[in-house]
């Protein structure tokens, strides 16, 4: 059997603001099970590429091995179509387009993405600002973007120069049109999309007759069903280790979403001090706090990705006071001291986790 961490590594978001700390336990009773089942069973999986990373998707109960060519078709024609509406890394893009139009008219923008960013504005409202789909210019002054720039912290001045054009607040979202009260203001879907992308192709499969799966994108997942023995899909929450990959508890995904983020191994160091790629978008400036990682669960990904972004710039106390107040169910992994990790979990996710399940 192959290794967790070969199979499916942690990614690293492709907008640069976090580390996925959540991989697919491959030792557990799902996919042990479904190795280890005769062919003549039914069993069905397979993953490809999508989104700079990779996507599985794992069938709990029996599919004809014939139809995995036409259902994985159908899988990348969903991921196909969620980067021609969300990808900034495709110029041609409808998301790059909206980037690129120097103008602060409406713009019509399809459902799929419309749906997206009303998500991204809701979790943006909900936090006061801590997650935030126009963050990528912090991100790119902190040396955290596709170029990457030499470690010379930014200047207060060029800090507040950017707040001029970033800011959920500066778009307007009505009627099908989307606007930017700034023609500079640019969206990075990066910490939502693959959680939509999730939700995506989990809806295809369920309007396809497939009512048990698993679907897992860069560490993102959505479970939907029983596994392959009856029971609900497990997972595994990643140890906060920045120099090896370890499960460190499972969790079962009873028809949920899972979606992680940690700052334990994207960071640099200038001067003694250390400046993580988690950028708080309310303070423009890298998290200083002991939150090490966070999971959240929820029934679409898409919401679970945000919150998780959200909540680890938050920091560990604001995290617990927003998830109580909007009823989520989370995992916060917080820094200790002398190499402990402590662990604070909502009643919710205590009663999925699995800690003997290896």
């Amino acid at each position: 059997m192959m290794s967790v961490g070969r199979d499916v590594p942690p990614a690293r978001s492709r907008g640069a603001l976090r580390w996925v700390a959540m991989l697919v336990l491959l030792g557990l009773a799902a996919y042990t099970y479904l190795r280890r089942a005769p062919s003549a069973a039914g069993a069905l999986e397979f993953s490809g590429a999508t989104m700079g990373t990779t996507y599985r998707v794992l069938f709990g109960g029996t599919a004809a091995e014939t139809d995995r060519e036409a259902l994985q078709r159908g899988v990348d024609s969903v991921l196909l179509a969620v980067n021609a509406s969300m990808s900034t890394y495709d110029e041609r893009s409808e998301l790059s387009q909206f980037n690129a139009f120097a103008d602060t008219t409406p713009v019509s923008v399809s459902a799929p993405l419309a749906r997206v960013l009303t998500q991204a504005l809701n979790v943006y409202r909900a936090t006061g600002g801590s997650f935030d789909v126009t963050v990528g210019p912090l991100v790119d002054v902190w040396g955290f973007g596709p170029t990457p720039r030499d470690t010379i912290v930014p200047t207060a001045a060029e800090l507040d120069s950017l707040g001029q054009f970033v800011g959920s607040d500066k778009l307007k979202l009505a009627g099908g049109t989307l606007a930017k009260s700034d023609a500079r203001v640019r969206v990075d879907l990066s910490a939502i999309a693959k959680g939509f992308g999730v939700d995506a192709v989990s809806d295809y499969l369920l309007g396809r007759g497939y009512s048990n799966h698993l679907v897992e994108i860069g560490g993102e997942l959505r479970a939907r069903g029983v596994n392959i023995r009856g029971e609900p899909f497990r997972v595994g929450v990643e140890e906060p280790d920045p120099d090896r990959i370890q499960v460190r508890l499972a969790v079962a995904l009873d028809n949920r979403a899972l979606a992680s983020s940690g700052n334990y191994r994207n960071f640099y160091e200038v001067g003694g001090v250390r400046y993580s790629h988690t950028l708080d978008p309310i303070t423009r400036r890298p998290t200083q706090h002991t939150l090490l990682a966070v999971s959240v669960m929820h029934r679409e990904c898409a919401v679970a990705d945000a919150w998780a972004t959200a909540l680890m710039a938050a920091g560990p106390e604001r995290a617990w006071q927003l998830a109580d107040a909007n009823g989520l169910d989370v995992l916060l992994l917080i820094d200790g001291g002398d190499g402990r990790v402590n662990e604070r979990a909502t009643p919710g996710f205590t009663a999925a986790l699995r800690r003997n399940a290896l």
